[in-house]
């Protein structure tokens, strides 16, 4: 699938391995499908903050798309990885763990906190949206990777958040360097797809899913418990 994933990341037609109409509909299910699979595996009812957080993403969600991107994608060079951490990995989930961050610490929002609830709340909207826009494209590098990219912040960077929060001083050195690399990897990985440098991006979505992996084996570890 990497490899399809790159030989078809210039928008050109896949050929092949990749249905259009399946990659479609994976990029529409993702997100939800993946929020039911994560309040599961980690016992969560509900979270501080969660109908806002689907309420602000349909908003925010709805003015990206009006307005467009942010940032000119441009060839395969700079400007491609600034669309990408701006426009299409990387800020559109930081974005909402920057805000329910800032709630937390203004005690705007009680009960239990869960940063990867909020966010995976959030992008539900957005991943609908997206999907939409990109079915035409056809295109396994916004229709696949993309969610699993979103899917790898959302989830690694509150990761390493909880351990900032609840640890030593020289663990959370480590820590914040780790909320550091897994947007920074995310955004890497799409850029490399899209550049056709396969193997530097299997590194780096690798590198930004192990956080994701390490998560939910803990999580499920915690709710067997």
């Amino acid at each position: 699938m990497i490899v399809s994933i790159a030989r078809v990341s210039g928008h050109r037609q896949p050929r092949g391995l990749l249905v259009p109409w399946a990659m479609s509909l994976f990029s529409f299910l993702w997100m939800p499908l993946f929020y039911l699979f994560w309040r599961s595996l980690t016992g969560t009812n509900e979270a501080a903050g969660g109908v806002w957080g689907l309420l602000v993403g349909s908003i925010v969600a709805l003015v990206h798309f009006f307005l467009g991107d942010l940032v000119d994608p441009g060839g395969f060079g700079f400007s491609r990885w600034a669309h990408a951490w701006v426009d299409v990995i990387a800020l559109p989930v930081l974005l909402p763990l920057l805000i329910y961050l800032l709630l937390v610490l203004l005690r705007v929002i009680g009960g239990t906190i869960n940063f990867a609830n909020f966010t995976l709340l959030w992008l539900i909207p957005g991943g609908v949206i997206k999907a939409a826009s990109w079915s035409s494209l056809n295109d396994p590098s916004l229709l696949i990777l993309v969610p699993i990219l979103w899917t790898a912040i959302a989830v690694g960077v509150p990761f390493f958040i909880n351990i900032i929060m609840n640890s030593q001083p020289l663990v959370i050195v480590f820590a914040s360097l780790g909320v550091l690399v897994v947007p920074l990897a995310a955004a890497s990985s799409y850029w490399a797809f899209f550049s056709q440098r396969q193997l530097m991006g299997a590194l780096f979505l690798a590198a930004a899913a192990i956080p994701l992996l390490v998560s939910m084996v803990f999580s499920g570890l915690s709710a067997g418990d």
